[in-house]
């Protein structure tokens, strides 16, 4: 294990994309922690929304820090245990793996979770098979810009991972699971491919979804306690 003298707590469902986030970096930098089930089908209880009064997961604890926003414990966790490596110790990369984090919060999300809320998350008789397409089409249409991107590097920033590949590698994997049309992005693709290669990407981010609420709802449940 990495030098931390203590296990960092992550309150969460393994499910959660915001979760695996956080999972896959404590992975990486070979961090101690526990998991423990909070919110979806495990629900909320008033300890912790004194922790996140948000009621959303996760929440990370570390000594006398209580952190939660997946994206903002993604960059502590770099920053604190993986300047160097996870976290570009150069400022301008660092930067620019705030860059990538922020775009796959306020850009690249909007479309994909109208595809995945509408295929995965709400019953079929909820689903909007417009709000399916147009966000098929709204996120084909930003990953023009990876593919651009990947064309000229492995990762993100460079060719190591960094944080900046966390909140995008995780979503990927869902995209690349659901049935839907995609577009040709063999740079993506191979992007991809690397990430599925990484030993703690397989642990934490590469978790059967299922196809449709139920399904959502039985793996979500067969994932309980598992860390």
């Amino acid at each position: 294990m990495n030098s931390n003298a203590h296990k960092i707590t992550v309150w969460g469902r393994r499910n959660s994309m915001n979760v695996q986030k956080v999972m896959w970096t404590l992975g990486e930098l070979d961090l101690d922690y526990q998991r423990n089930d909070m919110a979806g089908s495990f629900g909320i209880d008033d300890q912790y929304t004194a922790k996140n009064p948000n009621a959303v997961v996760p929440t990370i604890e570390d000594g006398e820090l209580t952190l939660y926003e997946s994206n903002a414990c993604v960059r502590y966790l770099a920053r604190q245990y993986g300047m160097g490596s996870l976290c570009p110790s150069n400022l301008k990369d660092a930067a620019l793996a705030d860059q990538w984090m922020d775009w796959q919060c306020s850009t690249f999300g909007s479309g994909f979770f109208m595809i995945f809320m509408n295929k995965i998350r709400v019953p079929a008789e909820k689903s909007s098979q417009d709000q399916i397409t147009k966000g098929e089409q709204q996120t084909a249409q930003l990953l023009q810009q990876l593919e651009t991107k990947l064309e000229q590097t492995d990762y993100l920033v460079g060719n190591t991972l960094t944080m900046a590949d966390v909140p995008i590698g995780a979503m990927l994997y869902r995209y690349f699971m659901m049935e839907i049309e995609r577009p040709s992005l063999p740079a993506v693709g191979a992007y991809y491919q690397r990430l599925t290669a990484r030993p703690d990407y397989q642990k934490h981010v590469m978790i059967p979804f299922g196809r449709n609420s139920d399904e959502w709802l039985s793996e979500e449940k067969r994932n309980a306690g598992l860390q």
